[in-house]
């Protein structure tokens, strides 16, 4: 890539480079690298230091945070943060919520939550999926019944990962359910503390707690926390949905993953040498690689021809979230092969390089990732919808 980078592109990677290494915390990146879970903590103190520098939210407006960059500048931001093992912004709040409300909120409601969003102030939390309206998403039946000043939310959402850290959430809600599904549903901001608001934790196959389930019983919500017009909210969500499948691409991230499963097979011994030598392996390897590089092109050409500041979703972005997903799923469906039944209970003792530092002890197993990445494929959307949005929307079958 850096031969296709001109000389003020390279020299502004080499400054991203040096501030990732200087100014997010050592231990934090460590702990992102080995794949520990990070504390909220941890988050806020990243996000915090990249929004004290202007590097939190560069893909918002200016006025609000954002950065006046070129698409391949904004890669190169991502890239490099993702090489250097910074956890990347908040999602919820940086590449979901925020821009919603930036292009679609009124005055009072950008002044109001845009400044606490972009400094992760406000840990937001997603309120779109519910137990029979997941890739099916506009038969969600969570309700919001106007009442003079203010909603009446009543219904459940589920799989709200981290709510359990949400200050605010941003719901899809049926504000008219006389006409087609799409049309009666509407975008809006509820506080989490509000009375009738109850968040429970599913508790996932290896002990943890990432995602929860959370319950509105008549919670009052004012109508000025309504984000655009009324019955608006499927345009809006299609917009937040766009944005999140780029960023689920996660190539810089994927590169450092397969640089450790190489190093892994580079001192795995076979009885014809190492398995990074092995043939099958070897082209196997090459496969994830190539197409890693083709997915990176495609992300550029993608970012080159985006129309800066347009409210519409980019079908394209399908196929970064596809492909990208995929591929992450590739990664660590090598890791495990490469440590065979030490990846029941493998820690990662090895030293691997990682670009900041050595690799310490303390990694969680490998078998505990490889099925973390399986749920990949259906953030922002599972691959079905993918297809489906890539067959209609690009090529037009």
């Amino acid at each position: 890539m850096d031969n296709l980078l001109s000389k003020e592109e390279l020299e502004f990677a080499q400054h991203m480079r040096e501030f990732y290494r200087t100014e997010i915390p050592e231990d934090i990146r460590r702990r992102n690298a080995i794949g520990e879970e990070l504390s909220k903590e941890d988050m806020v103190t990243s996000m915090q230091i990249l929004n004290k520098h202007g590097y939190a939210v560069p893909n918002w407006p200016v006025e609000w945070g954002g950065q006046d960059w070129t698409p391949v500048q904004r890669h190169i931001w991502l890239e490099e943060m993702q090489l250097a093992s910074v956890p990347s912004p908040l999602a919820f709040n940086a590449s979901m919520v925020g821009p919603v409300i930036a292009t679609f909120g009124s005055q009072e409601i950008k002044e109001r939550f845009l400044p606490k969003t972009a400094n992760l102030d406000i840990w937001w939390s997603q309120g779109f999926s519910e137990p029979n309206a997941g890739s099916d998403l506009a038969s969600l039946k969570t309700t919001a019944v106007k009442q003079g000043d203010k909603y009446i939310v009543n219904g459940q959402k589920t799989w709200t990962t981290l709510g359990q850290y949400g200050d605010w959430i941003f719901m899809l809600v049926r504000t008219d359910p006389n006409v087609k599904k799409q049309a009666g549903i509407s975008f809006l901001l509820i506080d989490m503390t509000t009375p009738g608001v109850t968040v429970r934790p599913i508790q996932l196959i290896d002990g943890g707690h990432e995602v929860n389930e959370v319950f509105f019983e008549n919670v009052e919500v004012p109508v000025e926390n309504l984000v655009g017009e009324e019955n608006k909210g499927w345009t809006y969500a299609k917009f937040l949905l766009g944005n999140e499948r780029t960023g689920i691409a996660r190539i810089g991230a994927s590169k450092v993953a397969l640089a450790r499963a190489k190093a892994y097979a580079a001192t795995t011994r076979t009885p014809r040498g190492t398995l990074l030598q092995d043939p099958l392996f070897a082209a196997r390897l090459a496969k994830v690689e190539a197409e890693l590089t083709a997915l990176e092109f495609t992300q550029l050409r993608i970012l080159s021809t985006q129309s800066a500041g347009s409210d519409k979703p980019d079908p394209r972005s399908s196929v970064l979230k596809l492909r990208g997903s995929k591929l992450q799923q590739d990664i660590t469906e090598l890791l495990v092969d490469v440590l065979g039944p030490q990846a029941l209970d493998f820690v990662d003792s090895r030293e691997v390089a990682d670009g900041f530092t050595t690799l310490p002890p303390g990694a969680p197993d490998a078998l505990k990732a490889y099925f973390n990445y399986r749920k990949v494929t259906i953030y922002g959307g599972s691959s079905e919808v993918q297809r489906s949005i890539i067959s209609k929307a690009l090529l037009g079958l």
